[in-house]
């Protein structure tokens, strides 16, 4: 999967709550083992690393060779998404990055921030799509894949109902 046709690597941006999730299930390596290197904007490094509650998952983020930040030159272009959509800074970050590097792939769960990435032609993947990849990748098996879904409800994830149905249809074939 790291390798985009023509053998050129793939961009991939993160915004915070795929990695929230990730961690809270011991596969933040996932990413690396889908995408190689990941970039996250400033916004979504500070999201995830300032939060004096979550010592272990700072460290985490701060540790991770493969977790490139990235700063956004455009201040305005992120002002005006995020006065105009309402969405928060890393997402409103995270899209910008997206659109400027060209991104192959944006990971964000939020549905309006996935709508308006959609809406400007990004690709999107969110923590569901990424264990649905491992799984294809044979990164998780059928059974990991379910307890991480249970990992996730149980620390207070919201997994729409439709998204965990197509999940279970995909790997109960």
């Amino acid at each position: 999967m790291g390798e985009a046709e023509g053998g050129s690597c793939m961009i991939v941006v993160a915004d915070t709550t795929p990695l929230i999730s990730l961690m809270k299930i011991g596969r933040l390596n996932l990413v690396h083992q889908l995408f190689g290197e990941i970039q996250i904007p400033n916004a979504v490094f500070e999201e995830l690393v300032y939060n004096t509650k979550f010592p272990e998952e700072s460290r985490q983020i701060r540790e991770s060779s493969f977790i490139k930040k990235v700063s956004i030159k455009n201040t305005k272009a992120v002002e005006l998404l995020r006065r105009s959509s309402g969405l928060d800074v890393g997402e409103s970050e995270a899209i910008i990055l997206s659109d400027m590097v060209n991104a192959s792939v944006l990971l964000m769960d939020e549905v309006k921030g996935r709508q308006i990435a959609k809406q400007m032609g990004i690709q999107i993947m969110g923590t569901i799509g990424m264990l649905l990849a491992a799984y294809k990748e044979q990164l998780l098996s059928k059974e990991e894949i379910l307890d991480c879904i249970e990992i996730l409800k149980t620390t207070g994830r919201h997994i729409s109902s439709k998204l965990y149905e197509q999940l279970l249809e995909k790997i109960c074939d």
